[in-house]
């Protein structure tokens, strides 16, 4: 570990920050479902609001990532996966897909991701210290869940470089999907739930993933993978996510838990 880590901090100083997925150590889980005991809770809740299974998607399992950041712009490098590719099976999911196709998904701090289609992205990250989270997505935005596709780590910036960036070590949850705005009877009928896990799994004995509607229904979550949401009111939505323990306490993990607003509108020409 001591002449990896040295390896990395000769990186940043000779040439800016550049990680490899495939030695990444954060322990993200290798399959999309990081245990088969137990489902999703899929109860319905007196509104209407339900979670329902999302249909299995299409595998990448040897897609790679590398990030690096220097001088106010992110560099991705990856293998085996194409940016800006419709995924082959976008028009079977019935949700909101990326007409412009395969991306990654930068997420700093928990804050709503950045959709990043090009190798290079210019984005000015404050002097600090920050979780950067970036992820293989497919054009319908969910994440593949295999380690070599992500990568976490916990950095130091300063004048628009990474000068330390240890993967992170702690478990932590990602907030991902839902995002923005759902525009249509396509989009807001299923809205898929996505979050990214690091360092954790989750089970029906262990760690689950708490997910909060509106402040009035909640859904427990002991599997790792997508889920629908179904029956959303039209406008402002707010899904919370916490992750808990055996006993349902949130884990003491940075940033959580994390909560966003999305927004669904019905298409004004639909029904005529």
């Amino acid at each position: 570990m001591k002449a990896k880590m040295f390896f990395l901090l000769t990186a940043f100083t000779l040439q800016g920050l550049f990680f490899s997925a495939c030695g990444n150590e954060a322990g993200n889980n290798d399959t999309q479902a990081t245990t088969d005991a137990g489902t999703n809770d899929a109860t319905a809740s007196a509104s209407g609001v339900r979670m329902t299974p999302f249909p299995s998607s299409t595998e990448f399992p040897n897609a790679t990532i590398t990030v690096g950041y220097d001088k106010g712009k992110f560099i991705f490098k990856t293998m085996n996966y194409q940016l800006k590719q419709q995924t082959p099976d976008a028009g079977q999911k019935m949700c909101a897909n990326s007409k412009d196709g395969q991306h990654v998904h930068l997420i700093i701090d928990n804050e709503p991701y950045d959709a990043v289609y090009e190798p290079i992205f210019e984005k000015a990250v404050s002097d600090g210290t920050h979780y950067i989270l970036s992820f293989l997505s497919r054009s319908y935005h969910e994440s593949i869940k295999t380690k070599e596709a992500a990568m976490a780590f916990k950095a130091d910036v300063k004048g628009g470089t990474i000068v330390n960036g240890p993967f992170i070590e702690e478990p932590m949850l990602f907030y991902s999907r839902p995002k923005g705005k759902y525009v249509g009877k396509a989009e807001t009928d299923k809205v898929m739930l996505d979050f990214y896990l690091v360092n954790t799994e989750l089970s029906p004995t262990g760690n689950k993933v708490l997910v909060s509607v509106n402040g009035e229904q909640e859904f427990t979550v002991d599997k790792w993978e997508p889920s629908f949401i179904e029956g959303l009111p039209m406008g402002d939505n707010k899904i919370k996510l916490t992750l808990v323990d055996k006993d349902g306490n949130p884990v003491n993990a940075p940033l959580n838990p994390v909560e966003r607003v999305f927004t669904l509108v019905q298409d004004p020409t639909e029904g005529k």
